[in-house]
């Protein structure tokens, strides 16, 4: 039972590390412009059926996608900036009734291009077994997590160390303050929305290369990466790698030890308990302060 139980902490911490994967790209936009982008699910679904037609007609491993999906979903993700900055009242309500109308139109692209068919990648290399000791686990799952722990990483540094990630924390934290020390909030916007695209595309690749895809799974994603999102507090990026892994662990024991009919149901479990008792999530702002 032991070693059951071990198994099952170690397989939901590598799905933590790519539930953070796909949570970044939200928590980002999250964060600096307030707006709960409802289609991001429907962008990492893009990146993975991009990696799944370079497998199926090139015959290449789902990681060479990766150049393909980036440029792809980060074009769109512009896009869908151009739409939603366009709103100027009541930006929250209104950018998520809007970015929820666009995840509709993106799954039924899916469905037009792709079919409804279940995708997974058939590549030997990313399917073989990765062993540590007695735990067992895919190749691709191991990668993809410490391709998660880089960007994680990256992402932390660009935020506090680079000029524009400064802007998107000065923009996020005061708008109007921002404008008067020379940031363009509008250029700010537009680059979170680009980085929330990359981040999008790796965790779409990411995704074909461990699991499976359909057109239903972008609505799926959209909700973990707000679980996520709330679990770690608006502004720490640290905290989504966190709130993923305990997301990743919860569901894992779950199908262990009670039913995979209950998997969904531990998430949002977690992230109402969260929610009741530290309504600033686990590392947010309030929890900083104090």
């Amino acid at each position: 039972m032991t070693e059951l139980i071990l198994q099952s902490v170690y397989s939901g911490l590598l799905q933590g590390g790519s539930y953070a994967l796909i949570a970044l790209g939200l928590a980002l936009v999250f964060g600096a412009m307030k707006v709960i982008n409802l289609a991001h699910g429907e962008l990492v679904l893009l990146a993975a059926y991009i990696a799944y037609t370079v497998e199926s007609k090139l015959g290449w491993n789902p990681v060479a996608a990766i150049p393909a999906a980036v440029l792809v979903v980060t074009i769109t993700s512009a896009l869908l900036y151009f739409v939603v900055g366009r709103i100027k009242t009541n930006r929250e309500i209104n950018s998520l009734t809007l970015t929820y109308g666009v995840g509709i139109i993106l799954t039924n692209l899916v469905l037009m291009i792709w079919s409804a068919d279940v995708r997974t990648t058939n590549s030997t290399w990313m399917q073989e077994a990765f062993v540590v000791g007695e735990l067992y686990s895919m190749r691709s799952e191991v990668l993809f997590f410490f391709v998660a722990l880089v960007l994680i990483a990256g992402l932390w540094w660009w935020l506090s160390r680079s000029w524009y990630g400064r802007a998107v924390r000065a923009v996020s934290s005061n708008r109007d303050a921002a404008k008067l020390m020379g940031i363009n909030p509008g250029r700010t916007e537009l680059v979170s929305f680009l980085v929330a695209g990359l981040l999008a595309a790796f965790a779409g690749v990411a995704l074909f290369s461990y699991g499976v895809v359909s057109p239903a799974t972008g609505s799926v994603l959209t909700v973990k990466a707000f679980i996520i999102t709330v679990l770690a507090g608006i502004g720490s990026i640290p905290g989504v790698l966190i709130g993923a892994v305990l997301l990743g662990i919860a569901e894992s024991l779950t199908v262990t030890l009670a039913s995979s009919a209950l998997q969904e149901l531990a998430g949002m479990g977690l992230f109402l308990l969260v929610l009741f008792f530290m309504p600033n999530g686990l590392f947010g702002a309030a929890g900083r302060r104090g």
